[in-house]
């Protein structure tokens, strides 16, 4: 089996650590091997067929022994060179929040792309100086080298904006996966969401557009709400408003010409919830993916009955694991060209490996509000 060596040049998720085992891949066969092309070149690995052992380079990772405050558990480690063998994961969380939690010792990452250095003889479809990404997300990258079966790896465009490259796999993704998988939308219907100003919030208001839906987008009230108003319109946001703003009684009669909403996503839970439930229109539906205000969703009973409205939830990692790997790779194409066209963007700063504790530190929001944290090597 044809296996992966990877070095990264961006790897992304957030900094909230969604962390796995560090993953090997073994291959008496061949192997890729990734570069940063700014590194001094390391002397390629020499593999003979039926050879007892191939051997990673050494790599510069963040690793933590346990589960907890990602601040609290996370280090950088020298990881010495290993014996490439296959070593699957199939967990999420340092912090354990979620229900699958990793063994540890674990390498963090779950995004990144990286350049291929060398192929074997076995590796088809990639040559050096390829551009690739794990599809689907896979564990380990926030590490120097990353060693995984080529099946891992997915080439994508070398015009593709490479922070966005590290960033399109898990909260785009999961915009455009639920623009599409609970009913069809044409254009000029309407969506409702709530938690707009978030990196999936962003990128449903700018795919929708680019598809001719309307958005309707729901914020917390907070200083500032002005500019975050005239933000999100810039990238597309037909309506945004307050929660404030909609303690009326009818709030369809805030939309003018907007038609009602088909379709509404939630990713805050409690009254915010209760908001875009009450945008939807006759046999809506309501998708949740998140619950930042740890508060229950509560839904009247007339909702049910008169309004006939339907609750969904949507998790990427279980619909990544039903074996979508065909599926998904065409749409990170898809999003890959949007990001490249500019019709979909959203805030990142690039961060120095070395600097990840203070990455870490702005993404757990310790120094305010910031851009997405995007680690390069």
């Amino acid at each position: 089996m044809a296996s992966v060596v990877a070095q990264r040049q961006f790897v992304s998720n957030r900094l909230i650590i969604r962390a796995r085992e560090r993953e090997m891949a073994f291959s008496s066969w061949s192997h890729l091997r990734l570069r940063l092309p700014h590194l001094a070149r390391t002397q390629s690995l020499t593999v003979r067929a039926f050879s007892a052992a191939v051997m990673s380079p050494p790599s510069k990772a963040v690793v933590y022994d346990r589960q907890g405050p990602p601040d609290s558990v996370t280090r950088v480690v020298e990881l010495p060179p290993v014996e490439v063998k296959e070593n699957d994961s199939n967990a999420d969380g340092a912090a354990g929040v979620y229900p699958v939690r990793p063994q540890v010792p674990a390498v963090g990452g779950y995004e990144g792309v990286g350049e291929v250095f060398s192929v074997g003889s076995a590796v088809k479809g990639l040559s050096p100086g390829d551009w690739v990404i794990p599809s689907p997300p896979s564990s380990g990258t926030w590490q120097t080298y990353v060693v995984k079966d080529q099946s891992v790896w997915h080439k994508i465009n070398k015009e593709s904006p490479m922070e966005y490259a590290a960033t399109i796999t898990v909260n785009p993704l999961t915009a455009l996966r639920m623009l599409e998988d609970f009913i069809t939308l044409n254009p000029g219907d309407g969506i409702v969401q709530n938690g707009a100003t978030s990196i999936v919030g962003q990128c449903i208001i700018q795919l929708a557009q680019y598809r001719g839906i309307h958005s309707i987008n729901i914020i917390r009230d907070r200083a500032g709400s002005d500019e975050v108003k005239e933000k999100l319109k810039n990238l597309g946001a037909d309506e945004v408003f307050t929660e404030s703003q909609l303690e009326v009684k009818n709030v369809k009669g805030l939309l003018t010409n907007l038609p009602e909403p088909a379709l509404g996503f939630n990713c805050v839970g409690g009254n915010a919830a209760t908001l875009v439930l009450k945008f939807l229109r006759q046999g809506g539906t309501m998708v949740t993916y998140g619950g930042m205000s740890k508060k229950p969703i509560t839904v009247s009973t007339s909702s049910f009955i008169f309004k006939d409205l339907s609750l969904r939830g949507f998790w990427l990692q279980k619909w990544m694991s039903s074996d979508k790997t065909n599926e998904c790779r065409p749409m990170i194409d898809y999003l890959l060209d949007r990001a490249r066209e500019g019709k979909l963007k959203y805030e990142m700063e690039l961060v120095p490996f070395n600097d990840f504790h203070t990455a870490l530190d702005k993404a757990l929001g310790k120094l305010g509000s910031q851009p997405k944290q995007v680690l390069t090597f």
